[in-house]
């Protein structure tokens, strides 16, 4: 059958694929549908055909899968945050499960490991401790909306439209963060739109208006307040701090971020304090973590306790032993695992994580872990000794295989790597596939409704 762009199929959905869509097939050649589910039967119109594949929206659901649910959001599908709102979340986990599992046996070859039942969120809902919300001059009407007011045009703040970087939809609440954010977002929005100052362009690199981000510590209710902005204006951003200071009581932090970079990031060149302190405190567990307008640190408080606390029980760690955290961002995983082993070590690329890193041994007292400022691929040949354990927590992109190849000649007894892309963790157990067998794996869902997920691998030297 030839099949071509535009070209109207009808097909049953049969799995879900890393990145959201479902995939159906049409004699054997594959077709991504977003917003679909397995058990699906529908008919698609194809906007894009590629030699291997196509990508089809749904025009008609001919019969609906046990797994859809009607979304609780009024902005899905049109918001790019969650894929998988129309999913039950019983089946999400399903489904993340078997992408984990496939990637295993797809990429890596191996059919045979103990993959453990799916960790769930322990919320499913307001489970984000951090959101981003972007300012743009080019709003993005929903059907409802249309047609705007020409004053609404040129104003949005909220998240982007999937497949567009200067299309904003206009949001006044997201129910991946607590009520009290989303109070937050609505009396910025007001205020920001009440001051005449244009939002960004980021095509014309014009406007004041760039991002919003707002923090959540969960331990202790306190929320940080972030704008940034493309210039400085205390004038007019104090007098906002102190009226959000006075309607929100738990705001203990307000922020501005100054930045006059062309890139689309929600940091700035240097920041001002416009209120408070210049940090949130945070608890996991019993240790305390400070935490800055930029510094990273897992979205999902809750989930991030269960992450490290599969990390320890795969370490096995009785006090005696020494572990080298690669990819080691702000310490939390080290720290975590500090009274369980005789000395870590973090080796860390980001110098500011790395500062996050030692303020927070420091707060907690801790005398037993040392962080590493450098690029892995440096600093890995300079370790003395043999690790009884390298803890591996690599970005969404994975090891460098350079790394890979170091890890196997260090040749440490044990591995624990963290994932939160199982494609990159098959390919990465791949490269180690020679020298290190991996025993078992445990994903865990930190972000309900979207397709990420995490996992832990424990892999034992051959």
């Amino acid at each position: 059958m030839s099949i071509k762009k535009g070209q109207i199929l009808q097909l049953k959905i049969e799995k879900m694929a890393f990145g959201g869509p479902g995939i159906g097939f049409v004699d054997g050649f594959v077709v991504f549908v977003p917003a679909s589910a397995p058990g699906d039967e529908v008919r698609v119109k194809l906007y894009r055909k590629k030699k291997d594949y196509a990508e089809g929206r749904i025009v008609e659901l001919l019969k609906p899968s046990e797994a859809r649910t009607l979304a609780p959001c009024p902005y899905y599908p049109y918001c790019g945050g969650c894929q998988w709102q129309h999913i039950k979340y019983k089946y999400q986990l399903r489904y993340k499960e078997s992408l984990v599992t496939e990637a295993l046996n797809k990429i890596a070859g191996l059919g045979k490991v103990a993959i453990r039942q799916i960790i769930p969120s322990a919320v499913t809902t307001a489970y984000r401790n951090k959101m981003e919300f972007s300012f743009s001059r080019k709003r993005w009407a929903l059907p409802h909306e249309i047609p705007l007011p020409e004053d609404d045009k040129s104003f949005a703040l909220g998240l982007h439209v999937p497949g567009t970087f200067n299309k904003v939809l206009d949001i006044s609440q997201c129910m991946l963060q607590p009520e009290t954010g989303n109070e937050i977002l609505q009396a910025v929005r007001k205020e920001a739109r009440g001051t005449g100052l244009p939002a960004y362009d980021i095509k014309a690199h014009q406007g004041f208006w760039r991002y919003l981000t707002i923090r959540h510590s969960v331990a202790f209710d306190e929320w940080m307040v972030n704008i940034v902005s493309s210039e400085e204006n205390p004038l007019i951003l104090g007098a906002i701090a102190a009226r959000l200071a006075e309607s929100f009581g738990n705001i203990k932090s307000i922020v501005n971020n100054i930045s006059t970079k062309k890139a689309g990031v929600a940091v700035g060149d240097y920041e001002k304090l416009l209120y408070g302190q210049p940090y949130l405190m945070e608890k996991i567990g019993p240790l305390l973590f400070r935490i800055s307008a930029n510094s990273f640190f897992q979205t999902n408080t809750l989930g991030a306790k269960k992450l490290y606390d599969i990390v320890a029980e795969f370490t096995g760690l009785s006090g005696k032993e020494t572990v080298l955290d690669l990819y080691s961002g702000t310490g939390t995983i080290a720290l975590y695992l500090a009274p369980k082993a005789r000395k870590l070590t973090g080796i860390e690329i980001n110098a500011a994580a790395v500062a996050d890193a030692v303020k927070n041994r420091d707060l907690n007292g801790i005398d037993n872990v040392s962080f590493v400022q450098g690029d892995i691929r440096d600093q890995l040949p300079l370790t003395t000794g043999i690790p009884d354990v390298v803890i591996l927590d690599p970005p969404r992109s994975g090891i460098h295989k350079d790394v890979g190849k170091q890890i196997c000649h260090l040749a440490p007894p044990m591995l624990v790597y963290v994932s939160c892309n199982p494609v990159t963790m098959a390919r990465d157990i791949l490269l180690l596939k020679d020298f290190y067998e991996l025993v078992e794996v445990q994903p865990v869902d930190m972000f309900p409704h979207t397709y990420h997920v995490e996992a832990v691998g424990l892999l034992r030297r051959r």
